[in-house]
């Protein structure tokens, strides 16, 4: 009777083994392979379309270290970006976490409303958002003239020098209560125990955020800061639902400008363009890591 038990679990162990196959091989299919490729092409003069190509090496690389200004120009808005969103989206979404962790109905009720516009998608939010800041008869250069604050009035994308932080704030917008909810999840982990225990040693607000919540938020900021990273880098239909395609220089990032260099058949080129861009994704993120490990030991 036992061997036959003990029959049956080897070939149960051994059925297991078959279950990550599909998924193993999705992942081969769609992401491996796709990224392989990606390097072969980037070593070429591929137009995309013509079945003979000359190998460059790495002449694609160094175009873009060296010769691409509108490359260039992409990497800094689309860093400016992502500093901006990144801070003023944790920092807003953890302050929203504080008001709102309290399950009570106005509390529920207002998670509701933050939450909101996460369901919209980015290109309803981009038609929104442009005419909020239309320069002629946009919603705030109205209010500024309604209430004769026409000094403040702007052109808000069309001005080269803060564009990307007005998308930032449509950014940030549009996602604030998504990340209100990763903290909220975060905070409601964290035994009450802990803040008792802290208030009777003296412990005065500030003091319990720094030394209790703070510490133990940190896998909920740790996600909340690389999801936030990952969107600030990918915000592309945002930006052309607000800026058209293709979109100004002031608000041209990493995927406008790839896509624009796939939309001029430069397969090649634009195959390196997306390599270093994972592979900037990829020191943010680790860079961000390690910043928050530290600052909450």
């Amino acid at each position: 009777m036992s061997s036959t038990r003990s029959g049956r679990r080897r070939r149960t162990a051994r059925a297991l083994w078959f279950f990550p196959v599909p998924a193993l091989a999705l992942y081969l299919f769609f992401f491996v392979y796709p990224v392989i490729q990606a390097v072969q092409y980037s070593l070429t003069d591929w137009d995309g379309y013509s079945a003979d190509y000359a190998d460059v090496g790495l002449r694609n690389f160094t175009r873009l270290a060296t010769g691409d200004d509108t490359f260039a120009n992409a990497v800094g808005n689309n860093l400016k970006l992502t500093v901006t969103v990144v801070l003023a989206q944790t920092a807003l979404g953890l302050l929203l976490a504080l008001w709102l962790v309290r399950t009570t109905r106005a509390s529920t009720l207002l998670r509701a409303v933050f939450f909101l516009p996460t369901v919209l998608s980015s290109v309803s939010v981009a038609f929104v958002w442009r005419f909020v800041y239309d320069p002629e008869g946009g919603l705030l250069n109205s209010v500024l003239r309604a209430v004769a604050l026409d000094s403040l009035q702007s052109v808000y994308l069309g001005n080269p020098d803060t564009a990307v932080f007005w998308l930032a704030l449509t950014q940030v917008w549009f996602h604030a209560g998504q990340m209100m909810v990763v903290f909220i999840a975060g905070l409601q982990t964290i035994p009450k125990e802990l803040y008792e225990a802290a208030e009777l040693d003296g412990a005065g607000r500030f003091t319990r955020f720094r030394y209790v919540t703070w510490p133990l938020v940190a896998p909920a900021t740790a996600i909340v800061v690389a999801y936030t990273t990952v969107q600030s880098f990918k915000a592309f239909d945002l930006v052309l639902g607000l800026a058209g395609n293709p979109p100004n220089p002031a608000l041209d990032i990493l995927s406008t400008r790839i896509y624009t260099t796939f939309s001029n058949n430069q397969f090649g080129y634009a195959a390196a363009q997306s390599l270093v861009f994972m592979a900037l994704i990829a020191l943010v993120t680790w860079v961000q890591r390690r910043a928050i490990g530290r600052a909450t030991r």
